[in-house]
């Protein structure tokens, strides 16, 4: 498979990324310990798929070390206040969810719109990345669909069970990944990643996940065009 074309015109050590980069990096970061701190809430609230759940942590765990190893390369402090405030909506929600004890809501939140958004970043980071940052990001998107799959999954077996729950999830969380991807547009500009083709991957990939638990392309629509108006 030929390695996708990589655009020659990034200073990557120019004030000018490196500031993008301070806060796109420790989004990454931040998504990456979210994720670990979820899988392994969620192994409480599935002590039957514990053991999968805790490999999927340590796995996000390792993801966060690369990342942070990306923004040693280029010299780069990661604005971590910035990336904990632009995942506090989605943080907060999460924990109300668990404190409920509503598991196909965090399921939606961790394994769908998170997996999905990240899918998506570093799907479209991926051709525009530097040389070390582009081996890593290649390494983490695919580990990144196995966790999407682990929601799928789950979800599709408890589809009828799940289907209100999660629709009701979708309405209230969907709308927080368009104010995120409004709020980061620009510093991921810089770093050669428009915001048009972050929004169609994140719905590439957020509409396949509906369609395998078992939604009608009908029902894709709908739920996909919740908050779509802001993005």
């Amino acid at each position: 498979m030929p390695e996708l074309a990589v655009r020659p015109e990034f200073d990557y050590t120019s004030a000018t990324y490196k500031d993008a980069y301070s806060r796109i990096n420790a989004i990454v970061i931040e998504g990456e310990q979210e994720a670990y701190s979820n899988y392994l809430q969620m192994a409480e609230l599935l002590p039957e798929s514990k053991d999968e759940l805790v490999r999927l942590a340590k796995m996000e765990n390792r993801h966060r070390a690369g990342f942070q190893a990306c923004g040693k390369n280029l010299d780069v402090t990661p604005d971590m206040a910035y990336a904990e405030e632009f995942f506090a909506a989605l943080h907060r929600n999460f924990q109300t969810a668990f404190a409920e004890g509503r598991i196909v809501t965090c399921l939606l939140i961790q394994a769908l719109i998170i997996e999905a958004f990240a899918i998506a970043a570093y799907n479209i980071y991926i051709p525009v990345a530097d040389d070390f940052a582009r081996k890593i990001t290649e390494g983490v998107v695919k580990d990144e669909y196995t966790h999407l799959n682990f929601g799928e999954e789950w979800l599709r077996a408890n589809f009828e069970s799940a289907k209100a729950e999660l629709e009701a999830a979708n309405k209230e969380n969907l709308p927080i990944v368009w104010r995120m991807l409004n709020q980061v547009q620009d510093d991921a500009k810089t770093l050669g990643m428009e915001k048009e083709a972050l929004v169609e991957d994140f719905m590439i990939s957020y509409g396949e996940a509906l369609s395998n638990i078992g939604f009608s392309t009908r029902d894709i629509m709908r739920m996909s065009s919740y908050g779509l108006t802001a993005a």
